[in-house]
């Protein structure tokens, strides 16, 4: 099942109809059994063959944190980017280290929607996206479906001194999901993949791909550190890092169209300003 966040409210689809909920966003993913709720809502019949009203980030009063060298290729890119600041150990051994390295990414309002655009910071040089697999976890610590994520970032900002995370990666625009969630009880497999392509002007001039498998931790660990001394009373977002990195020489433009796949998710569609 997927469930949507709409102009019109939350809408569950399952099979191509799509089906109206009355609770609020932050309701319906805060209930205590939410896909057994969704398949209720579903079994009473009344779908509709399209969905109703604008589509909006799958994101109301919850957070967006984020996992960062998770992947063992984003490890590499940033020992790379920071070599110069001489700080590159610093990643290596966050990759190797018992305690992920988890950071704020954005509160709801900032989120940006599949179809939406997608910025890059005025006072940088060297931009990139940044695919991700996305867990939607409740109040309580459970993960109950996952979407897509989209953590743009500056790399030259990061590079200059790790101190700066927060400025490479939290501004306006800076991050797109969806364009739904996936409801769902069980752990995606380890196979599936991300994929990205990234469009100028007609023209495909990156693409990648990797699969879930190759993340260091699990999404139930990333989850345990996250909620370990925090409480998300309406649940959050967490990014679990990316394992497709653009080449050095790479930077996004304005009108760029960035696609992330992950089926059976779909694909998050954004271009930038």
């Amino acid at each position: 099942m997927k469930l949507y966040r709409t102009s019109a409210g939350a809408v569950a689809e399952e099979r191509g109809f799509f089906y109206p909920l009355r609770e609020s966003w932050d309701d319906v993913i805060n209930q205590a059994h939410l896909a057994p709720y969704l398949r209720d809502v579903i079994s009473r019949g009344g779908g509709m063959r399209e969905l109703i009203g604008e589509l909006r980030a799958p994101i109301e009063s919850q957070e967006v944190w984020a996992a960062g060298v998770t992947y063992f290729r984003s490890r590499t890119a940033r020992i790379e980017e920071s070599h110069d600041a001489g700080s590159g150990t610093f990643y290596d051994r966050v990759y190797s280290a018992e305690r992920p390295e988890l950071f704020f990414k954005a509160a709801g309002w900032r989120v940006r929607a599949s179809g939406g655009t997608i910025r890059i910071r005025r006072d940088a040089t060297w931009n990139v996206p940044e695919p991700e697999l996305a867990l939607y976890i409740n109040s309580v610590g459970k993960i109950i479906g996952y979407t897509i994520g989209n953590d743009v970032s500056s790399r030259d900002i990061e590079g200059e001194n790790p101190l700066y995370l927060p400025q490479a990666k939290v501004y306006d625009g800076s991050c797109a999901l969806g364009p739904c969630v996936l409801v769902t009880d069980d752990a995606l497999p380890a196979e599936t993949p991300i994929a990205i392509s990234i469009v100028r002007a007609g023209a495909e001039v990156f693409q990648g791909e990797t699969s879930i498998s190759q993340m260091r931790r699990t999404p139930v660990e990333l989850v345990e550190y996250l909620y370990r001394e925090m409480s998300f009373p309406r649940g959050a977002v967490l990014l679990t890092g990316t394992g497709v990195v653009p080449p050095d020489g790479f930077t996004l433009q304005s009108g760029d169209r960035v696609d992330i796949r992950i089926e059976p998710i779909g694909v998050l569609s954004n271009v930038l300003e």
